[in-house]
């Protein structure tokens, strides 16, 4: 099992610290969340509360993670990064290939692109962009992502889909590895998604019975598209009072990496750096080092 610190909402002065902590602290990965605005009025419940509501206050930093990583990446020399997850049907897909590329080269190979919808209606009207074509739209992206960032540098490359179309191209630079795509989302059609055509799972933070129910049910789409022997990461995100036996039985179900928040576990005060990196390091003891 590897470990992945969950970064969202924290300032936007304290990454470069964090990152650095996570990778002196035997973490495997840092996590980035994306949002690109806070909408006033909101047309739709948030889908992870009880209430529909956002947990969130307007003022909450969320910097862009195509400007974080990158930043992250330059302070740490091992620890991997990943988004989590890119509201990719909001972007264009030739715009989005162009950064993940860079991101790619300039970290030497040390980012994976998790991707996920969107569910608020008004990113979608505001950044004129459809919200009923959007799984469409994120099937092609994805194809597009893999065209370019297929691993084997800089090449031609074109696309002729429903949605998007062009002729060849190149971009560059791109790696010279694979960039790992990540699939976020428990509905069914995202599960579908990750089946088909991911190279890797990211779930919501609930708990570690749901994430177990949508691994089997991974499992099994997985091998009705005939992938079940292909290489694949599953990033959970268990909340609740986690046991060792859990992130265990997390394990066994097929789960590769386990994110945490440790400063909302241990209720610190993550403005503070002190209390911060506290709070990193402690997970570390207690958890990664025992586990």
């Amino acid at each position: 099992m590897k470990w992945t610190l969950a970064a969202a909402l924290l300032p936007a002065d304290r990454l470069l610290d964090v990152a650095r902590t996570a990778e002196e602290a035997g973490y495997s990965s840092v996590a980035m969340p994306d949002s690109v605005f806070f909408p006033e009025k909101v047309s739709a419940k948030y889908p992870y509360t009880k209430d529909g509501s956002r947990f969130w206050s307007p003022e909450t930093e969320f910097i862009d993670p195509f400007v974080a990583i990158p930043a992250m990446a330059a302070v740490t020399t091992r620890l991997m990064f990943h988004t989590n997850v890119y509201k990719l049907p909001l972007r264009d897909p030739l715009l989005t290939a162009k950064h993940v590329a860079s991101i790619a080269v300039m970290s030497g190979n040390r980012f994976a692109f998790g991707v996920g919808l969107s569910w608020i209606p008004e990113e979608f009207s505001f950044t004129r962009t459809d919200m009923r074509t959007r799984g469409a739209r994120t099937d092609e992206a994805i194809d597009i992502l893999k065209l370019v960032c297929a691993g084997n540098g800089p090449e031609w490359v074109e696309y002729h889909g429903t949605h998007y179309d062009f002729d060849r191209l190149m971009i560059s630079p791109a790696p010279d590895r694979p960039v790992p795509i990540y699939v976020g989302g428990h509905s069914e059609p995202a599960l579908r998604r990750t089946a088909r055509v991911g190279d890797g799972w990211i779930s919501v933070n609930t708990t570690p019975d749901k994430i177990v129910a949508a691994c089997e049910r991974l499992h099994e789409l997985r091998a009705s598209y005939g992938r079940a022997d292909e290489p694949f990461d599953i990033i959970a995100g268990p909340v609740g009072n986690v046991s060792r036996d859990d992130y265990r039985r997390l394990e066994e179900a097929g789960v590769t990496e386990c994110q945490a928040a440790p400063w909302w576990q241990y209720g610190a005060d993550f403005r503070d750096p002190a209390a911060l990196r506290d709070a990193t390091l402690r997970f570390a003891d207690e958890v990664i080092a025992q586990y």
